[in-house]
């Protein structure tokens, strides 16, 4: 993995804390740093150290790994177990059962979104490809009984591409 540009991490810490609506002083004070020093950050000017990153995703409450990926300083992976699975299975207050019964609905879950999100972007391609003009699908002859007196003829398609825009839209 290459690692990314010195502004990188700071344009994304500026995102993550503009989301998070923190001012840069309120994200200074909450991770114990001056204001200059990270607003230097912001700019690309500075690259932090681990420790800062780790005093900086506090105070945005977000993970200290996402800001090291982004700084380049580890790798990111695909976890082999979801945060959500470990923790359920190391649960020993709650029985077996109850624990499987939580894996399979949290899964169900996984599985709706993704194939939600599978329909959505088929729909979103679909709806590309209406708009590209591939869509040769014939006007209904009531459309085309109603150009007819209007001096239309045969090869002249203007008044049908007209319909088809107000049809579409």
């Amino acid at each position: 993995m290459a690692l990314p540009k010195v502004g990188s991490i700071g344009e994304y810490i500026r995102e993550q804390r503009t989301h998070a609506k923190i001012s840069l002083r309120q994200l200074a004070t909450a991770a114990g740093v001056s204001n200059p020093y990270l607003s230097q950050i912001e700019r690309g000017l500075r690259k932090p150290s681990a420790e800062i990153l780790n005093q900086i995703a506090k105070g945005l409450h977000i993970s200290s790994q996402a800001l090291y990926v982004q700084a380049g300083l580890i790798e990111e992976r695909e976890p082999e177990e979801s945060d959500v699975l470990a923790a359920i299975r190391a649960d020993h207050l709650i029985t077996e059962r109850q624990r499987q019964v939580l894996v399979d609905i949290y899964e169900s879950f996984r599985k709706e979104n993704q194939a939600a999100a599978a329909e959505e972007e088929a729909r979103l391609a679909a709806e590309a490809g209406a708009l590209s003009g591939d869509d040769e699908t014939p006007l209904p002859e009531d459309y085309l009984s109603a150009l007819r007196p209007y001096g239309t003829s045969p090869g002249d398609d203007r008044a049908i591409k007209e319909i088809k825009e107000i049809k579409e839209g």
